[in-house]
C-alpha cells in the first residue's frame, strides 16, 4: 500500500559544497539502508562533485539541482519540500557528514514502520571525533573514525528529522522543520513535548552519526568551504569542541563497513 500511494517511501534532501570525495560512500550507505531517492542541491561546488554524482543521476537515484548563492540550506530544503512532497512518504534532512544508523532494525524504513502513524521523528546525534588523525587516509569515513562521544554529551542534544513532507510548513533551522498536525516523536517513539535542548539525547533505537571534523586536515578543508546557513567561517576552536573520542571503537558500525565494501570496491 505504501508503494502505491507514493513513488518512494523514504528519500533524503541534502545540500552539498565541495564534498565530492565523500558522496559515493554516503549515497551507497543510505541506499543500502533503504533510501530510495536523493534530492541533492549543489551549492557551487568546484571539485569533482558532479562527476561522482553523474552515475547516480543517470540511474535516477539522484536528482541534482545546481543551487548557487549564500546561506542556501533552508532555501534548498523549502524548495525540495515544495517540489517533492507528493513523491515520498517520508523525507530525511541530513548533511553529507551525517549517517543515519538504525540500531534495532535492519533498515531505516523498517524502523519507521515500527513507529506507526507519525508526522515526524527527531533523531539525536552521536558526535564522532578525529581519533587522533591528523591527515586524510584511505578508507570509508565510517571505517576510519570509530571513536565517539558519550551519548549524554551536550552536543548530542542536536537532532535531525525524518518527516512527512506534506506536514512541513517551514523550517525553524536545519535541525527542525515546523510541523502541523499529527504526532512528532523522539527516536524511541515517544511524543515530543519539550524542545530537544531540554530533554536527554535518545540513541538506543536510531541515531545520526555526525562526523563533524574527521581528521584535522579534513576539518581545515571543511572550514575553508564556509557554512551552509551563515556567512562566517568556523573558528579553529570548533575542532576541539567536536573532537570527542571517549568511547573507543564502534562495533555497531562494523557490519555496515563490511556490507559497504561489497558495494564499493
Amino acid at each position: 500500500m505504501k508503494k502505491k500511494k507514493y513513488p518512494f517511501y523514504l528519500t533524503v534532501c541534502a545540500i552539498t559544497k565541495n564534498e565530492g570525495p565523500y558522496l559515493q560512500e554516503w549515497i551507497e550507505y543510505h541506499n543500502m539502508l533503504g533510501v530510495e531517492k536523493f534530492y541533492l542541491y549543489d551549492n557551487e561546488s568546484a571539485d569533482n562533485t558532479r562527476d561522482v554524482l553523474q552515475p547516480y543521476i543517470d540511474k535516477g537515484l539522484v536528482e541534482y539541482t545546481f543551487f548557487p548563492g549564500m546561506k542556501m540550506q533552508l532555501k534548498a530544503y523549502k524548495d525540495c519540500v515544495k517540489k517533492h512532497k507528493r513523491d515520498t512518504r517520508y523525507m530525511a534532512f541530513i548533511d553529507i557528514d551525517e549517517f543515519i544508523v538504525p540500531i534495532k532494525h535492519n533498515t531505516i524504513p523498517d524502523y519507521l514502520d515500527s513507529l506507526g502513524k507519525i508526522s515526524a521523528v527527531q533523531m539525536n546525534w552521536i558526535v564522532y571525533g578525529s581519533g587522533g588523525a591528523k591527515t586524510r587516509t584511505e578508507g570509508f569515513v565510517i571505517e576510519r573514525f570509530r571513536d565517539h562521544s558519550l551519548p549524554d554529551n551536550p552536543l548530542n542534544h542536536h537532532i535531525k528529522t525524518i518527516a512527512n513532507p506534506r506536514r512541513i510548513v517551514t523550517f525553524f533551522s536545519a535541525h527542525r522543520p515546523l510541523i502541523i498536525l499529527g504526532k512528532v516523536v523522539d527516536s524511541n517513539g515517544k511524543r515530543v513535548t519539550k524542545s530537544f535542548w531540554k530533554r536527554p539525547p535518545v540513541t538506543s533505537a536510531i541515531r545520526v552519526n555526525h562526523y563533524a571534523i574527521k581528521s584535522y586536515e579534513e576539518f581545515l578543508e571543511k572550514r575553508s568551504r564556509g557554512r551552509a546557513r551563515f556567512n562566517r567561517i568556523r573558528g579553529l576552536d570548533y575542532f576541539e569542541k567536536y573532537d570527542k573520542n571517549e568511547i573507543k571503537s564502534d562495533p555497531i558500525m562494523e557490519k555496515y563497513v563490511v556490507e559497504l565494501k561489497k558495494l564499493i570496491r
